[in-house]
């Protein structure tokens, strides 16, 4: 397989965890415990709204205010989105331009039907150098 030919969609983690806007955050980390993420989108219905990373909770983890924050205070909303047809390279760079630690996958009708983190690009480079992608 030609490396320009390898898409996000292969490395993408679907069916990403998701919470309302409403969602506190001392809940919100729990899920993201129980789940072992360190990114979980804010969605109504199948539309992404925001996303929160771990780094953005832990930052109000010891304010006395944090059982009253909810996902919809600190959400990141402007967010880097990708088709599943993006070539793998392009998706990377873009993240790595906007210094964001990754992209909501969507479709045509932008219903979220994954998230492509920085991890699931290392795994990505791993298999391509291991040679497992290129033949």
């Amino acid at each position: 397989m030609n490396m320009n030919q390898i898409t996000v969609n292969e490395f993408t983690t679907p069916g990403p965890v998701s919470v309302r806007p409403e969602e506190k955050l001392p809940n919100i980390w729990n899920i993201m415990q129980e789940n072992g993420i360190r990114h979980i989108l804010v969605t109504e219905g199948s539309k992404v709204l925001g996303i929160l990373s771990e780094r953005d909770i832990t930052t109000f983890s010891q304010a006395d205010y944090f059982k009253n924050v909810e996902a919809r205070d600190i959400m990141s909303s402007d967010l880097v989105t990708v088709s599943p047809d993006t070539q793998l390279f392009e998706v990377a760079l873009v993240m790595s331009e906007n210094k964001v630690g990754s992209a909501v996958v969507i479709d045509e009708n932008e219903k979220f039907i994954g998230i492509f983190t920085a991890t699931d690009a290392l795994n990505a480079l791993v298999e391509v150098l291991r040679g497992d992608l290129v033949n």
